[in-house]
């Protein structure tokens, strides 16, 4: 069988067939559902925050010196991305996705969509900078979380529909879990908020028992979280990835957990009193 010819958002966009055609189809991106996070994927990652250019994520931003303060994990077809990303047309936004075939469907789902906004621009509402604030890396982030993200400096961290990892022996490689929550503390700022969401009951009770267990995570109800103003993030959360919506087709059930980054403890906060 011939190899499927992937065209640019660039060329398709040259055409004048309606918008809708230049976004990808999931057909031509055949992918298992999961990948082994432990193994090598001979992946190039940079050494430090500071080493990241963004501007060739984020070319509408670039000498802003802006750098992504939402994180999807695992990002998926990259629903919530493309959802969340109009609402917020100035908070910049990265899936890290370890799948190969995924991972490219969601980087052509975004030149389409930003193709599809630059011509729809002048006979609509839509700013033609639409969908400039998102984008993706192919990533481990069980082990290169650090390398894309500065201490701090996100407001926003998504794990929605992980691999639940059913097997045991294979629960260490759940994505939350007390090591990298500590990575998870570090780059998320306090006040920031790790949203999870599943549908397997036994993956919510793991994953909220181990971020309430954490020091530097409390538990946050959803309707705090909507007082707030973080209602359409909720809304996205729920309702926006692939998963979720299959979820709702086959009626089932959805467990939705929030947690606040709190504060760090002052450094001399364990220091014995002087007597």
């Amino acid at each position: 069988m011939p190899k499927r010819k992937r065209h640019s958002a660039q060329s398709q966009g040259t055409n004048n067939s309606p918008a809708p055609s230049l976004l990808p189809q999931k057909r031509h991106y055949r992918q298992r559902a999961h990948a082994n996070p432990f193994s090598d994927h001979n992946l190039v990652y940079p050494a430090a925050p500071d080493q990241v250019d963004w501007a060739v994520h984020y070319p509408a931003f670039a000498g802003t010196r802006k750098a992504p303060e939402f994180a999807d994990v695992g990002c998926g077809f990259g629903g919530l991305l493309t959802t969340l990303a109009p609402l917020y047309p100035d908070t910049l936004m990265l899936g890290l996705e370890i799948r190969v075939q995924v991972s490219q469907y969601v980087e052509d789902r975004i030149a389409a969509l930003r193709a599809s906004a630059a011509s729809a621009a002048p006979a609509t509402d839509q700013p033609p900078g639409a969908f400039q604030n998102v984008s993706i890396v192919r990533a481990n982030a069980m082990k290169f979380l650090p390398n894309y993200f500065a201490k701090h400096s996100l407001a926003a961290l998504f794990f929605l529909f992980p691999d639940p990892h059913f097997k045991l022996r294979k629960h260490k490689a759940r994505i939350i879990s007390p090591t990298l929550l500590a990575e998870y503390a570090y780059v998320l700022r306090p006040g920031g908020v790790v949203y999870t969401i599943t549908d397997v009951q036994d993956l919510a009770a793991w994953m909220r028992a181990h971020l309430a267990a954490f020091p530097l995570f409390e538990h946050v109800e959803p309707d705090v979280l909507r007082a707030e103003g973080k209602g359409p993030i909720l809304d996205a959360v729920w309702n926006s990835t692939e998963e979720g919506k299959k979820v709702e087709r086959n009626k089932g059930d959805k467990w939705l957990a929030c947690f606040r980054r709190i504060q760090d403890p002052p450094e001399d906060a364990d220091e014995p009193v002087a007597a």
